[in-house]
Parts: structure tokens; C-alpha cells; sequence
């Protein structure tokens, strides 16, 4: 489960980009801090220090409190903007969390058991259709991942959601559908193998016609009905009486 950590902000007077730019030069990053029953408040963020909480990893599923000269609240990152040249933090948005406040966001999904696998051990392949799984969770029991075990996984076998067992009071946000979480496929190689394989079976056989005016091929038998061809003589009708020897003199 998520840990509270705690993250000393100041309160910062006056909203909008003046304030704001006039933080950032400080090396502060400006920050609001909304929800519950208060009203926002804006506030600036040591720029060095939200990056050494940002390079843990999960920092949107990290809970915090925020510490404004002394009066501490429970907060929960929801977004995090950087800036698209140096893709650093220049803004936060944290929400307020009440005792036994649920919150919904996305949690990371995580596989175990690649090495006992049966499918991979053939050759196949694991299918990752879920890399992130939205989850409602209550404040106080955040998972830091959803773990999936595919350990008895085989090829073309799949795990849904339903195979999966949350922690209590944590559910999916989907609801009536069992969705797919992965599944063990077989090598590319392997595919195109079944694939050509399927389609030479599935083609009709086709005969060679013969071609009009083509000599027929010595020793072969003639087809019925054909014509014969051009300069070589009809053969006798079948039952035809073959012509007389011309009588001696």
C-alpha cells in the first residue's frame, strides 16, 4: 500500500502566470491545493525537492502531506505538468483526501512467473493489453501495483480481470464486462507457418486446359473432344471400319 510522505510547501499570494513565472525564477514550482470543504489555495513546490519525489516512480498514486507552515492536509497528486523541451515539473495539482475519502486513478499493472511459464517456455510470447488498470480504492489503502501471476500461463490462454484477486474495498472501474488483462501468444514465426499452411490447404486444385494449336505431347493419351491440330489427320471415329488394301493387279 501507498505510504504518506511529507512535503513542506509555502503559501503563495496572488493566481495566474505573474505569480507563477515570478515562482519559477525562484526555483519554486506554483502548485494548487483543492477539494474537501476548503477553498483552493495556491502554493509553491521546492523545485529540487518535488523532483526527488517525482524520480521514485508513482508520484500520482503517492500520498503527501503537505506541510504550509505547520497546518498539515492529506493530499493526492492529480496532474503533473512538464515542460515539453526539458520535461520538467511546472505544475501541480493536488487534491484534498478527508478521513475515509475513496479516490479513482490508474494504477500499474505488473506480471510474475515469466520464468515458470509453460507458453513462454514454448516459444510464446506475453501479450500485454493492460499496462495500467483504473481503480476506485479508498484513501487510506492505495495499491502500489496490481500484480499479475502467469507462472501457469500456456499459449493461447488469457487472464481476465475476474482472475484477479484486489485488495479489499479496491474495484475496477469497468463494470459488466470481464476484461482481458493478457494473454501468451504464439512466436510471429509460428503464425505465418499455421497461416500459409491454412491457405494451401483451402486452394482448389485447378486444371491445366489445353492450349488451342499445341501439339500433343508424345505418348500422351488424346483428350475427348478436342480438336486436332492444325496439318495432323482426324483419328478413325470409334466403331469406323479401317479403309481397304487396294486390290492386286
Amino acid at each position: 500500500m501507498a505510504q504518506v510522505q511529507e512535503l513542506k510547501v509555502e503559501a503563495r499570494e496572488g493566481r495566474g502566470k505573474g505569480p507563477s513565472y515570478q515562482a519559477r525564477l525562484k526555483g519554486l514550482i506554483p502548485a494548487i491545493v483543492y477539494g474537501g470543504k476548503g477553498e483552493p489555495e495556491t502554493v509553491n513546490v521546492d523545485a529540487r525537492t518535488l523532483e526527488r519525489h517525482i524520480e521514485k516512480g508513482a508520484f500520482l498514486t503517492t500520498l503527501l502531506m503537505l506541510d504550509v507552515a505547520g497546518k498539515k492536509t492529506r493530499v493526492i497528486p492529480r496532474q503533473l505538468q512538464l515542460d515539453p523541451v526539458s520535461d520538467r515539473p511546472v505544475h501541480v495539482d493536488f487534491m484534498r483526501l478527508a478521513e475515509g475519502a475513496t479516490v479513482r486513478l490508474e494504477v500499474p499493472v505488473h506480471f510474475k512467473g515469466q520464468g515458470e511459464s509453460p507458453g513462454i517456455k514454448k516459444g510464446g510470447v506475453l501479450n500485454i493489453v493492460r499496462h495500467q488498470m483504473e481503480l476506485i480504492c479508498p484513501a487510506d489503502h492505495i495499491p502500489n501495483e496490481v500484480l499479475v501471476d502467469i507462472s501457469m500461463l500456456d499459449i493461447n490462454e488469457t487472464i481476465h480481470l475476474s482472475a484477479l484477486s484486489l485488495p479489499d474495498g479496491v474495484k475496477s472501474t469497468i463494470r459488466g464486462r470481464d476484461f482481458t488483462v493478457c494473454s501468451i501468444v504464439a512466436p510471429t514465426s509460428v503464425i505465418e507457418e499455421q497461416r500459409a499452411a491454412a491457405a494451401a490447404a483451402a486452394a482448389p486444385v485447378v486444371e491445366a486446359a489445353p492450349v488451342e494449336g499445341a501439339a500433343p505431347v508424345a505418348g500422351a493419351a488424346p483428350v475427348a473432344g478436342a480438336a486436332p491440330a492444325a496439318g495432323a489427320k482426324a483419328a478413325p471415329a470409334a466403331g469406323a471400319k479401317a479403309p481397304a488394301a487396294p486390290a492386286k493387279k
